[in-house]
């Protein structure tokens, strides 16, 4: 990381399993340094929660091990989504919440966030801090001073009313016939019965975790089934929530997909319209043109972050706005919640079918998308793209000849060795071949694997 940070990307450590840094000795040490910190102030008190992934068994092991050999007290959670892990952190009275979770990716995968005791994500300077005690011999507490283990029977319960207490009370999704895939992930226990609670007739998919099919061939990453489900079953729309539950994907009654900028724009306008918005909406560098054209028409700002949803949260506090979320489908609506949430996020946008008596495609059509198309080039070291001079004249060129009527991004991930190479216009032909054209003089340039 550019900052300094040799484990933390932008959503907390995360890899293969087996390999550095996710071995169960590491995340041990993770728990033990984590820990340390933490416990500082006089602290020690962490919820553990975990998706679905067979590997979350070791590594909630190994957490534990480390947090209870720096004295710190551990509560339970199981399997549990990620947003449920912020706020139940904040109502436990905890001083950390841990998630152990890969979030959309494949089961191989796994990762390890922190949130603090508000339920926000960890400030870098903690996370540096959680780093330079790795570099420290791990060491245990006198035993008197070990910390315990207990598990926390109710937490499911606890998140879904907190998530039905997301819409105005009283209101509720009778009528509604909605298709939820839950990623054979987190959310499989809690989301179907959030929904049923509030009277909708819900067809539950993705809800048989095995700990190896977590997002595989369904979910957020993977809508099609859904968009299948929704039309074969006649139902009004369809919502798919990754493997964590923090981002979701809508569908509408014709199989079409809604990605997060759609969402985005229905909860933006929904909340223009009862004067609920606060200030404007914040979106990231990738977030689609269209959604900025059709917030201004209505007279909503949009401010870009750096992508992750850390970064759309920093400039949401910055701004004072409560509104924000990537294309991805990470929605974080502060004055409900803490960080994004698929299943609130999905709630917000429920509401303002109810209320309006709009279908989703209605309310969606307040916004044309423009074009967009990304294409992944590898790299073998990490490096900044637009520091090679060739790559800066070849995206002169592609935005010269876009002028006002797109732009070009590159932007290395933060999660994988790529550089994400994306170009969007207004027409479709002209972005596939200058995505082809940018992609080909970046790999050129980096001398990519």
């Amino acid at each position: 990381m550019g900052d300094g940070r040799k484990y933390f990307g932008t959503d907390g450590v995360r890899g293969r399993v087996g390999e550095m840094p996710i071995t169960p000795e590491f995340v041990m040490r993770l728990g033990w340094a984590a820990g340390r910190v933490l416990s500082r102030g006089g602290l020690g008190k962490v919820l553990i929660g975990k998706d679905t992934r067979i590997s979350g068994y070791m590594f909630e092991s190994a957490l534990e091990a480390g947090l209870i050999s720096a004295g710190i007290n551990i509560s339970q959670l199981g399997p549990m989504p990620t947003p449920a892990i912020a706020y139940l952190t904040q109502t436990l009275h905890a001083d950390a919440g841990i998630v152990i979770s890969a979030s959309h990716n494949p089961y191989p995968d796994n990762g390890i966030k922190f949130f603090a005791h508000d339920g926000t994500k960890l400030p870098d300077s903690v996370e540096l801090e959680i780093e330079r005690e790795l570099d420290m011999p791990m060491t245990t507490v006198p035993s008197a001073e070990l910390g315990k283990a207990e598990r926390v029977e109710d937490a499911a319960g606890r998140y879904v009313e907190f998530c039905k207490s997301t819409i105005d009370f009283g209101m509720n999704l009778k009528g509604l016939k909605v298709v939820v895939d839950c990623a054979n992930g987190a959310t499989y226990h809690v989301a179907p019965a959030v929904f049923d609670e509030l009277r909708a007739d819900v067809v539950a998919i993705g809800c048989e975790p095995n700990g190896l099919n977590i997002n595989e061939g369904c979910g957020a990453t993977s809508p099609a089934q859904l968009c299948e489900r929704v039309v074969s079953e006649g139902a009004d729309m369809g919502i798919a929530l990754d493997g964590d539950g923090d981002r979701l994907i809508l569908a509408d009654a014709e199989g079409n997909v809604l990605d997060g900028d759609e969402a985005l724009f229905i909860i933006a306008e929904a909340r223009m319209q009862s004067r609920s918005l606060v200030g404007g909406v914040v979106g990231t560098v990738m977030t689609n043109l269209g959604l900025e054209e059709a917030l201004r028409e209505r007279g909503i700002a949009l401010k870009r972050a750096k992508v992750g949803d850390r970064y759309v949260l920093e400039t949401m506090k910055e701004a004072g706005w409560t509104l924000g979320g990537e294309t991805s489908g990470h929605i974080i609506c502060l004055d409900r919640m803490s960080t994004g949430d698929g299943i609130v996020a999905a709630l917000q946008v429920l509401a303002a079918v109810v209320r309006s008596g709009a279908t989703l495609a209605e309310l969606k059509s307040g916004m044309t998308k423009y074009p967009q198309l990304i294409r992944n080039v590898r790299m073998r070291d990490r490096i900044e793209p637009m520091e090679i001079p060739e790559v800066v004249s070849a995206v002169r060129d592609a935005e010269t000849r876009l002028g006002d009527q797109g732009r070009v991004l590159l932007r290395p991930s933060g999660t994988e060795p790529v550089v994400r190479v994306m170009v969007e216009g207004r027409e479709a032909g002209q972005v596939s071949a200058m995505t082809d054209e940018l992609a080909e003089a970046v790999s050129a340039a980096i001398g990519a694997d």
